[in-house]
């Protein structure tokens, strides 16, 4: 009998929540020992204080549980430290992990950005179960990315609108002024590039937001030769360009394809490419745009990594169909010619007109929307994408190793 991939364990454990929904918990049960396996301790103290997010849904962490279990991580890992930036009375928590090959520099800096927009807790929580991975060093792909990669990683990119969102506002996506900080960026940034409302306003001028400036000014620091930013609420890996609907970025495309491809296979099976060509849309003022262009860092992603209310494997099949006979170039081109597919499906990087699609005011919906809302997907969701991006830090590692896209 074959292994199931990662991404077959999600898909069962999608369909079996399907047909056996789980009841949601509106208080603290001790979790059984497959899930204590992968969760922090933070979520097993029966001190724990509740929020509405953590009563209703255990299995996530609240923003001061997703410190709390970085810093006790960190205590104990190898070349790893968390530090606070801060401008004014915003500020983000940030943890740097250092190659543990001691002889040498890692040859890829990995800068990974989780919970840009609030709404999309799934991101945070895939962000902290990769810290987990690479400090306990369990697998020995986590070893092996380890030795040849660096990591900075920002758990919480939205720390002012998470709160809310933890609340029970669970359609939250911009900062506290309403602004989108995905569009809030100085790469062809548009002060009419408003297409979903409210929920995408870009502020009044680029970096007007200190939280785009604190990132701006760490991402420029650091300077990553990987840079991914991971949403939710639909499924796709994007690379530049976003705000360019029509072309795909020249530099290093090729092998920012390659390893695209690659992922899609065994963790997506959903659209991939260039962003804004992928998805028929324009998508102005990224973080993804201005990191790949002002930084040139060769190898810039955003992947969108969950979509609920039963729509993944009905999303995966359209793709399945629409893509069958097509290569990976070929790809790129179905969104001119299958717009329906994208206006059905849109999300961070896939943006139609107000008229095409109306968010949804419901906030139980858009908490199953962007977030898994049963125990079983939401580990097995965890677990394809901290893979995914293991995956994706050794085939980086491999091409700058062979000179490409150095």
């Amino acid at each position: 009998m074959k292994t199931l991939t990662a991404l077959s364990v999600l898909l069962l454990a999608l369909c079996a929540g399907a047909r056996h929904p789980q009841v949601r918990r509106h208080g603290w049960m001790s979790p059984t020992k497959e899930s204590s396996e992968s969760s922090s301790s933070s979520l097993q103290s029966s001190s724990r204080s509740f929020t509405t997010l953590t009563k209703e849904y255990p299995y996530y962490h609240s923003s001061k549980e997703l410190l709390e279990e970085a810093r006790r991580l960190v205590s104990g890992c190898k070349s790893a430290a968390l530090r606070t930036i801060q401008e004014g009375d915003v500020s983000m928590d940030v943890v740097q992990m250092n190659s543990t090959r001691s002889a040498q520099a890692a040859r890829n800096k990995v800068f990974i950005l989780f919970g840009e927009h609030s709404r999309e807790l799934i991101s945070p929580e895939t962000g902290l179960a990769l810290l987990r991975e690479l400090c306990e060093g369990s697998s020995e792909l986590s070893r092996e990315v380890r030795q040849d990669s660096e990591f900075l990683l920002v758990l919480n990119g939205n720390p002012r609108s998470r709160p809310e969102v933890e609340g029970g506002d669970y359609c939250l996506r911009t900062n506290p002024k309403g602004v989108d900080l995905n569009r809030n960026w100085d790469e062809e940034w548009q002060k009419d590039s408003v297409s979903h409302g409210e929920a995408t306003n870009p502020g009044p001028a680029p970096f007007s937001e200190p939280e785009t400036r604190l990132l701006r000014s760490l991402v420029s620091e650091y300077k990553p030769t990987t840079y991914l930013c991971v949403h939710s609420g639909t499924l796709g890996l994007y690379m530049p360009w976003a705000f360019d609907q029509v072309h795909a970025a020249d530099r290093n495309q090729k092998a920012m394809m390659s390893v695209l491809e690659e992922l899609d296979r065994s963790h997506c099976q959903c659209p991939y490419g260039a962003a804004g060509k992928e998805v028929g849309y324009s998508c102005p003022g990224t973080s993804l745009d201005w990191i790949y262009d002002k930084l040139q860092t060769p190898f810039a992603f955003a992947f969108e990594i969950y979509v609920g209310n039963g729509q993944m494997a009905m999303l995966k099949e359209k793709w399945r169909q629409k893509a069958h006979a097509s290569s990976a170039l070929q790809i790129n081109h179905l969104a001119n010619a299958r717009p329906d597919f994208f206006k059905a499906h849109p999300s961070d990087f896939i943006q139609v007109s107000n008229t095409e699609v109306a968010e949804s005011k419901n906030s139980r919906d858009c908490f199953e929307l962007y977030n898994p809302a049963s125990e079983d997907v939401f580990h097995a969701t965890v677990n394809n994408w901290v893979t995914a991006y293991l995956e994706m830090a050794q085939k980086v590692s491999k091409h700058l190793q062979d000179g490409k896209g150095a």
